[in-house]
């Protein structure tokens, strides 16, 4: 009998009331049924896999959690990172690669709602699987039973006061809004939300293994944060088209390209960080003999396997599945056999976790200060040492990376094509990507945790150099002009950054006395909390202190001098005030610094051995002054260049009004009579906005081909 396929464009609800409440399970098939058997063959490998590398071995019987801690935590661990992997992935799925639909505006489709339903089941079981870890966690930690009589009053501790036990309640917490987002919301923006907030969930996980006190300990927590969510989006991403393909009728070879697209991201992205944690715990070649050598070894297989089977989907399978939308049988059978290494890979990237590798990960313990900076202490500060001494933080060269050579792609498709681009928008965008890899890897950032005064260096750069140079760059209107749009109601990369520019959120951010106080409000209230110290301190508050400092700033100098789509900008005049007051503020805020007599962040100046209280005031004046006379550099040029757009404009105003009078005929007739300062000014008024209005719509300017 022939199958009976639903539309996937179709809203939710049936308006005719003619088909049935459909289940809210996934129906049990043979792709469903193989994809279960694999949850517990990956639990039987990564229990072989640490029988086989000794981890179960504990060699001292006082500190012996017992049998089913020992067992039930990497149990527990697969089942949790398996649930979070179908949640994530059938997510991304309704957020990115399922059809929408167009009767009711940013309502999910039917194919959306399914897969979002289903997440909820797997954000359930996300959710129990992160208690049993956070449970055996604790005792694995403490060393005591579950059942011993002392475990709930450690316990409460653990979870409350260490750092282990906050990141797993911070991660379960995280869940936990996920589960109540999608068991009710039904509206993109809230389905988009509970994607990002379970990624982000997974990021404490990446403090809770070897890497968070290991030397060498910012590249490992960031890698193995850049492994977690690239292995979940790319398992995820690939159960939920096989979950979801018959939802999605004659469209599955659309979305199956998408996610193709999705999967070459996230295989560079799990290729990369895997390279980078390798590296930090293997000492050379020989170490791939030991048991932890042997597995990573194994490891690197599947993947090497996955990523040949991910190219003949490009090239064989995806083609034919678009051409005949119904013969997907082929696809199928193959797409269930790489989850099913996927969970093989899965069970073995547990008992990584859980094994000793040859490197100690260890801390340091006869270097305090190589402990706490994660690398050994650089030597004496000298000119010529900021620009050779170099520690190479891999995430954020990887973005600049990335960052460039996305641009030169975009820029190179767009001459092909014929548009027109401006090369000072490149030199612009390669510049700031370049200052950005200086700033985070370079004499700025290995000195910039050693003296307040270099620190303060690196947090100009962060703020007034590097946003002001991406801005230039201008590269929404460039993503914008080379993604490709959606036809069948859903939302693409495109889409949804054209939702975020014109959304109210960004227009409240927008706002000249937001941008203005998010930017130099937030020095004060960094400086004058516990903020700095902590982000000296803790690694996750050096990144929150890094983006923080780049989007801010980016924000800022997006409403003064960029040329992206978004809500409309204060007009040039009240630009330049702005700019002013803000130069103002950093001059007082310099002068406050500089005349202070508390040391910030006394307490790690201390921890590196810096007791010469006059000596740390000494050097914090100097960052006090760098702060006041620093940003007056890049703040001067940003003025020059408010100054030229503010010119350009007007000229171009000019020449639209005497063209207008050339067409109409008023130019120099002597019937005409002048206008009046009122009528002129209120066409300027006019031309401006359908000016800003032009611009927010970048495809107004953009040349018809075929590609659009």
């Amino acid at each position: 009998m022939a199958e009976t396929t639903i539309p996937s464009n179709a809203p939710e609800a049936d308006p005719s009331g003619e088909r049935g409440p459909s289940p809210v399970l996934v129906p049990i098939r043979a792709p469903e049924a193989v994809m279960l058997a694999a949850l517990p063959v990956a639990v039987v490998v990564a229990l072989s896999a640490l029988q086989f590398t000794g981890a179960f071995t504990t060699g001292t019987l006082l500190s012996d959690p017992g049998v089913i801690v020992t067992r039930g935590l990497p149990v527990a661990r697969v089942v949790h990172d398996a649930a979070a992997s179908v949640t994530i992935g059938l997510l991304i799925a309704a957020t990115f690669l399922l059809p929408g639909q167009r009767i009711l505006p940013g309502v999910v489709s039917f194919s959306q709602s399914k897969a979002i339903r289903w997440a909820a089941w797997a954000a359930s079981v996300w959710l129990a699987a992160g208690i049993a870890v956070l449970v055996f966690t604790a005792a694995n930690s403490i060393g005591v039973p579950v059942s011993s009589p002392t475990f709930a009053k450690t316990f409460v501790f653990y979870a409350t006061q260490l750092e282990l036990g906050q990141t797993l309640v911070c991660s379960l917490a995280c869940v936990l809004v996920v589960f109540c987002i999608v068991l009710l919301a039904r509206r993109l923006a809230w389905i988009a939300a509970a994607n990002a907030i379970a990624v982000f969930a997974l990021l404490p996980l990446s403090l809770s293994g070897h890497a968070a006190g290991s030397d060498e300990h910012g590249n490992a927590v960031n890698s193995l944060a850049i492994h977690l969510i690239g292995v979940t989006a790319w398992v995820g991403g690939l159960v939920a088209v096989i979950l979801l393909r018959r939802k999605i009728g004659d469209q599955i070879g659309a979305v199956v390209a998408r996610y193709s697209v999705l999967a070459g991201w996230a295989f560079g992205a799990v290729a990369f960080s895997g390279f980078v944690n390798a590296s930090l715990r293997l000492a050379g070649p020989t170490d791939l003999l030991t048991q932890y050598g042997l597995l990573l070894v194994a490891k690197t297989v599947a993947l090497v396997l996955l990523g040949l089977a991910g190219v003949w989907h490009r090239l064989r399978l995806i083609p034919r599945l678009q051409a005949e939308p119904g013969k997907r049988s082929t696809f199928i059978r193959l797409a269930v056999v790489e989850v099913v290494v996927m969970a093989v890979t899965m069970g073995v990237s547990v008992a990584l976790s859980r094994s000793q590798p040859p490197v100690s990960q260890e801390p340091v313990a006869d270097d305090v200060r190589r402990r706490l900076l994660g690398f050994a202490y650089p030597p004496e500060v000298t000119p010529l040492r900021m620009f050779t001494e170099w520690h190479v933080d891999w995430m954020w060269a990887g973005l600049a990376v990335v960052g460039a050579a996305w641009y030169l792609w975009a820029f190179r498709t767009l001459r092909r094509r014929g548009d027109a681009w401006p090369v000072v928008r490149l030199i612009a965008w390669l510049a700031g990507c370049a200052a950005l890899l200086y700033a985070t890897s370079g004499g700025l950032a290995v000195y910039g945790q050693i003296h307040f005064s270099t620190h303060m260096l690196q947090h100009m750069a962060l703020m007034m150099i590097v946003p002001p140079l991406l801005v230039l760059g201008g590269p929404i209107l460039l993503a914008l002009r080379t993604l490709p749009s959606r036809t069948d109601g859903g939302r693409g990369l495109r889409e949804w950054i054209l939702a975020v520019v014109h959304s109210r959120y960004l227009r409240l951010l927008s706002k000249p006395a937001v941008a203005g106080v998010l930017f130099a409000g937030s020095l004060v209230v960094f400086y004058y909390t516990g903020w700095f110290e902590w982000a000296m301190l803790a690694h996750q508050g050096h990144i929150l202190m890094t983006v923080h400092f780049l989007a801010t700033g980016y924000l800022f100098f997006w409403v003064l001098i960029g040329i992206d789509p978004g809500p409309n900008r204060p007009a040039y005049p009240f630009r330049i005030i702005l700019l002013l007051a803000t130069l103002a503020f950093h001059a007082f805020f310099g002068l406050a610094i500089m005349s202070s007599a508390t040391v910030l962040a006394e307490g790690w100046w201390t921890a590196l051995g810096y007791t010469n209280t006059a000596a740390l005031l000494a050097d914090q004046a100097v960052g006090g002054g760098i702060a006041w006379s620093v940003g007056e550099i890049p703040a001067v040029l940003v003025a020059l260049i408010v100054v030229s757009q503010w010119v350009r404009s007007d000229e171009r105003a000019a020449k639209r009004y005497d063209r207008r009078a050339d067409r109409d005929g008023t130019r120099n007739s002597p019937t005409t009579t002048p206008a009046s300062p009122a009528s002129t000014t209120t066409t300027r008024l006019l031309e401006r906005t359908t000016r800003d209005h032009t611009r927010t719509d970048p495809t107004r300017r953009r040349r018809p081909t075929p590609e659009t």
